[in-house]
């Protein structure tokens, strides 16, 4: 694939909600253009871009997919984006590095949660949009009805380019308004016909609309339309332009991807009417990295977008987000799976870096003598985590390494270690997302993982005070062992663990309070209702003896620690659980709903915020009760609400929910 410059690239991420045809309408258009010699089909898992052996199994995109285009001179460079909400991250960063976006609509569905989502998301970027009603074809398609649906969901200037010939079964062709023409479609193949006569009244009417639209930022040309003149095609087509650039007009188009009806058309009107990538030719290199893949085959794959200057290989280039200077190798174009090596990429232009080890995701790269800035890819944040362990024991470095690698490509993705349920611990963004994670665990780096709930790190503490007596005197011949101490314990109401001396007249030398204190520290690991980790505890070492030949810190260290469990065991001991600070931000439609949710799950209300389309409700709850909130809110919101959760204080359960803790404790340590 040859080189092109800035005036003949489109980039468009190309989104829609799951099952809206996307994947579908890139394959009509790879035939169009030449580029495959015959269509693919979702279900037989033989597409272009859903090349990946999840996406092929689960029959749905997983991963972003480049697809450059050739089509009359130009290159369309379309990512074809997942459809399904767990995999918004990559939806995101498509968006982030395109200047257009093609939002692919069911016409028998219409407009559908993530379609509003994706929205919202191109409105904080201010990019150019277009929309392709698809399924023109299918039982109970309506194009007007989606219009009307697009109109009511969004506050944006759609007009129509198109009108469909007939509907459903009768779908037969288009009306192109621009031009004024009308085309057929049959077995693949665009013929022009006659504007149908029982069509002319509608057509006048959204032409009329279409060219108010089309004037609307031309003051010149509204004064020409208001008189009445007529317009050149030229000052339609450049208006137009201006108005799909600035976003002041929202083309709607039509057809059917799996029929291949009206895909021409579209590819078309994206080479005239979609604004060229901003970029800058003669400037120094710069490129922003917003996809990362680890091929079986081609080794590590950086996806860039070009911002400025030319990029070829063997040259020397900074990464300016770690500040590692890198050897440009093969530079590639992809489209799918397929690969072609090349000797540029101009500003503007979509490639792939191969076999860089210090590039990732969201690295900005630029000339090694003029670094400069560009701003990142904001990700979401992962809300639903999973425990995993390796099957195998001797698998945890395996399990480590392939972890690191996923890490690299996704970026709403997070593995920490819980130090306290000795849980290793993934988070993503739902149920799916890591179903995936685990596939791929298995089938790309073979290891076999067992997948569990997370566990939840209770605490323990006491709420009495006693003082209570330690000692440990082992005599074994020869030197013995002896160390006793006094300790005065009550709970701690600022700090996890306070330890203070108030001995008196050398009942303990000084040399043992560090051991008298570790030992104490080590009983705290495990407490003595449940064994959990003990905290909130104010340990005062009050008198004690020694032995002056058999005494030793270790001797010390046992003694400090038998008084301290000795002692919360008669100290009012109480389990202590987690809360959470919770912000969830939802359409006010289902606020009743939430409440309702978070007073079923021990949870409190602590105040909302109205702003827009959307209600901010905070609160608070048990982490043992948000675990599963990602797959609640989904389905309280139908997809449409979000939330971050942030660790707020630990609190005392009730005696009933301490009983069944202690219960499930005392099963698992039996077993």
């Amino acid at each position: 694939m040859k080189s092109y410059p800035k005036d003949k690239i489109r980039n468009i991420a190309v989104v829609s909600h799951g099952n809206s045809g996307k994947t579908s309408l890139l394959e009509a258009a790879l035939f169009d253009s030449g580029s495959i010699g015959r269509m693919g089909k979702v279900e037989e898992g033989n597409t272009v871009s859903d090349y990946h052996p999840e996406e092929i199994n689960h029959q749905i995109s997983i991963h972003t997919s480049l697809i450059p285009i050739e089509w009359k001179g130009y290159k369309l460079n379309l990512l074809d984006t997942p459809g399904y909400s767990d995999f918004i991250g990559e939806v995101k960063s498509s968006l982030r590095v395109t200047d257009n976006t093609l939002f692919v609509v069911s016409a028998v569905d219409g407009v559908e949660v993530q379609t509003e989502i994706i929205w919202d998301f191109t409105e904080e970027n201010d990019v150019p949009r277009m929309v392709f009603i698809n399924k023109m074809d299918r039982e109970n398609a309506n194009f007007y009805k989606v219009l009307d649906e697009l109109k009511e969901c969004f506050d944006a200037p759609f007009a129509p380019i198109q009108l469909p010939i007939g509907q459903a079964a009768d779908f037969r062709g288009i009306v192109d308004l621009l031009q004024e023409k009308a085309y057929s479609f049959k077995d693949g193949k665009t013929e022009e016909i006659d504007i149908p006569e029982d069509m002319k009244e509608i057509i006048d009417k959204y032409r009329e609309k279409l060219m108010e639209a089309a004037v609307e930022g031309d003051d010149v040309l509204m004064m020409k339309y208001l008189e009445g003149e007529n317009f050149t095609p030229e000052e339609i087509r450049n208006s137009l332009f201006d108005g799909v650039k600035e976003g002041l007009v929202v083309p709607v188009l039509c057809g059917s991807a799996t029929k291949n009806m009206g895909v021409g058309n579209m590819l078309d009107f994206m080479t005239e009417y979609l604004p060229a990538p901003e970029a800058q030719d003669n400037k120094d290199f710069s490129a922003l990295v917003f996809k990362t893949l680890a091929d079986p085959y081609v080794g590590k794959m950086n996806f860039i977008r070009v911002y400025s200057g030319t990029l070829k290989p063997e040259m020397t280039i900074i990464n300016n987000t770690n500040k590692t200077t890198e050897t440009v190798g093969k530079i590639i174009f992809t489209r799918g799976k397929n690969t072609a090596s090349t000797s540029e990429v101009s500003a503007g232009d979509i490639a792939v870096l191969v076999k860089l080890h210090n590039i990732n995701t969201g690295d900005v790269l630029t000339d090694k003598d003029h670094p400069v800035d560009i701003e990142g890819i904001s990700f979401p944040e992962p809300t639903l985590s999973l425990a995993i362990n390796p099957k195998s024991k001797g698998d945890e470095d395996k399990l480590g390494n392939a972890v690191n690698k996923i890490l690299e490509e996704d970026k709403t993705i997070t593995i920490k270690k819980n130090v306290d349920t000795k849980q290793t611990l993934i988070t993503g963004m739902g149920e799916m997302h890591l179903d995936i994670i685990v596939e791929h665990l298995k089938r790309r780096y073979s290891v076999d993982v067992v997948a569990e709930s997370p566990k939840v790190p209770y605490r323990e503490t006491i709420r009495g005070e006693i003082k209570v007596e330690g000692k440990h005197k082992k005599q074994t011949g020869g030197h013995g062992q002896f160390g006793h101490v006094w300790l005065r314990l009550e709970p701690s109401l600022d700090q996890d663990f306070e330890f203070v001396e108030e001995v008196f007249g050398g009942s303990v030398p000084k040399n043992y309070f560090p051991a008298v204190e570790k030992g104490i520290r080590e009983a705290m690991n495990e407490g003595v209702l449940a064994g959990y980790p003990v905290t909130g505890v104010r340990a005062v070492l009050v008198d004690g003896s020694y032995h002056p030949v058999d005494s030793s810190e270790m001797a010390f260290k046992i003694a400090g620690s038998l008084a301290f469990k000795k002692g919360v065991t008669q100290a009012k001991p109480v389990i202590l659980e987690p809360f959470m600070y919770v912000e969830v931000t939802l359409p006010e439609k289902f606020m009743g709903e939430i409440i309702s949710y978070f007073n079923n799950k021990r949870g409190k209300i602590l105040g909302m915020e109205p702003g827009g389309k959307n209600t901010k409700v905070k609160a608070q709850a048990p982490l043992s009760e948000m675990y599963r909130f990602a797959i609640s809110l989904k389905s309280i919101t139908q997809g449409r609400g979000s939330f971050v959760m942030d660790f707020k204080r630990y609190e005392e359960v009730s005696p009933k929910l301490a009983e069944e803790i202690i219960k499930k404790a005392k099963v698992l340590v039996a077993e």
